[in-house]
């Protein structure tokens, strides 16, 4: 019998050049995770460490059990404004309680394979929620910027911005100087960087620039505080914590949290997965891995996580191959806080502001908006703009409550004959023939996204659409997206679709 193996060496060799693409790909992620994790918790009203000891949860930790490997967890811009109005209202003592309920509710629910119902979350309500969150941080970074501090909505930071640039008797220049060169260096580098060095942040050019103008100009500005043992200035459990727990309004809070860190955290893991091909996610494993994060997060009083996008871009834009690069860049973070914190200190907040503030006006896609009339009409616009509104005006809930109860109007017209069949056939061994009938909505979404988990990575694809009565918008991105990403691994795919008005958004999001 032939031997099929690999000889010892190659596998060697391809496994010594793995773990130097994710050795390299790691330090990248460090390089942009530090200033994000620093920054958002700054924009969250937390003391900066309880960022950083996210982040290095989040790559060690959940870096080691996460269903997409490639993804990187940590502090999330997302949550800042969530957590910061927690913090206001109850002090920094209910991240405890409220993660570590979150926690328990985001393993559990990777556990009762509620992964994909997050999936079939309106990318309406997402985007719309996503939007509003960048421009609440906004106005939120504006006061940091010069040094003040920023108040509790974003109404409040909106109405305030006169008084803080305008009306204050201490000069706002030395702050307002540093947070401004920040944000130019970002803008110019990701405008101007040289191809030899496309991987080294914009985050980091700016804090370098905002920080060197500080130091050499000796100027009188906030700068980072950091205690003298990061394990300091974290709080363990005690017996308020399990009050708390049981307080109705904290686990209001803890729910909220959990779900929106878990639509958060899947998107990015679909936006990885649309990113390369290496590898795809599991997102029941996922789910739970987040939720073993949080809960550690809960126990020392740190900020949550969530599978954050900037990050997981740049580990797949570096060449990572594996979850190694996840977890060394968590061991960097470590590594740097242990033996390096006095470089941190000399880090200006308003240079932190500035990279918040590109942060969050890059997370205001007014393209989006604009996507969803042009391919499916005046309703999911009219649910982004909402939940954006009522982001930014209101609270974070209430914007997500309010936009996916408007997703219901979409189905109030299709209530009658409601359900979606699904047939698979193989009539060749490179053919996988796939015939939908009746009405697909978000309803349906395990039967959907269970399909696509079957989705072959080669050969011809063909969907049949040509019985569906109805498809929802978030069906129709979430099947078109996946058929791409069969298309980009290189299957042929067919959609035959018979020309009917309804399915016409679904052809062209393949298109």
């Amino acid at each position: 019998m032939a031997n099929t193996a690999a000889p010892a060496t190659d596998v060697a060799t391809t496994t010594k050049a793995a773990f130097g693409r994710d050795f390299a790909a790691s330090l990248v992620v460090f390089l942009v995770a530090m200033p994000l994790c620093l920054g958002i918790a700054l924009a969250s009203g937390a003391p900066p460490e309880l960022g950083l000891v996210t982040g290095i949860i989040g790559g060690i930790v959940v870096g080691a059990l996460s269903g997409s490997p490639l993804q990187v967890s940590g502090p999330a811009a997302g949550l800042a404004v969530l957590v910061f109005d927690m913090v206001q209202r109850y002090g920094l003592a209910v991240l405890g309680p409220v993660l570590i309920l979150a926690g328990i509710m985001q393993f559990a629910g990777g556990a009762l394979r509620l992964g994909n119902f997050f999936r079939g979350v309106s990318p309406a309500v997402v985007h719309g929620m996503l939007a509003g969150i960048g421009a609440v941080i906004v106005l939120q970074q504006l006061h940091v910027l010069v040094d003040s501090s920023p108040l509790s909505d974003g109404l409040a930071n909106l109405s305030a911005i006169p008084a803080t640039f305008f009306g204050s008797e201490d000069s706002i220049m030395p702050a307002l100087t540093v947070g401004l060169v920040t944000i130019a260096a970002m803008i110019g580098w990701e405008k101007f960087k040289p191809a030899s060095m496309k991987l080294v942040p914009g985050a980091l050019i700016g804090v370098l620039a905002g920080t060197a103008v500080a130091m050499i100009g000796g100027l009188a500005v906030r700068r980072i505080e950091l205690p003298d043992s990061i394990i300091g200035g974290l709080t363990l459990p005690g017996p308020q914590t399990l009050t708390m727990m049981a307080d109705p309004a904290i686990i209001g809070l803890a729910l909220a949290l959990a779900f929106i860190a878990s639509a958060e955290t899947l998107l990015s893991a679909a936006a990885v997965d649309r990113m390369q091909d290496r590898v795809q996610a599991k997102y029941n494993k996922e789910l739970s891995a987040q939720g073993v994060g949080n809960f550690l997060c809960g126990l020392v009083g740190a900020l949550p996580m969530t599978g954050v996008i900037v990050r997981s871009s740049a580990n797949v834009q570096a060449g990572a191959l594996t979850r190694t690069s996840t977890i060394l860049h968590g061991v960097w973070i470590l590594a740097f806080v242990a033996l390096l914190p006095f470089v941190l200190a000399e880090v200006p907040t308003a240079t932190l502001a500035g990279v918040l503030v590109i942060t969050g006006a890059k997370l205001v896609k007014v393209s989006e908006v604009r996507h969803l009339f042009g391919r499916y009409g005046a309703l999911p616009a009219l649910i982004w703009v909402a939940t954006f509104v009522l982001v930014v005006t209101v609270d974070l809930l209430t914007g997500v409550v309010v936009g996916l109860a408007l997703t219901v109007v979409e189905l109030l017209p299709q209530l009658r004959g409601m359900g979606l069949r699904i047939e698979e056939s193989q009539p060749a061994a490179d053919e996988h023939v796939i015939a939908l009938s009746g009405k697909a909505t978000y309803l349906s979404i395990n039967k959907v996204a269970a399909m696509i988990d079957r989705l072959p990575g080669q050969g011809h694809v063909r969907v049949d659409t040509t019985r569906v009565k109805f498809i929802d918008h978030t069906t129709s991105e979430l099947l078109g997206d996946a058929l791409k990403r069969c298309r980009q691994r290189g299957c042929t795919v067919e959609l035959v679709s018979g020309g009917a008005v309804q399915q016409q958004p679904l052809v062209a999001a393949i298109a």
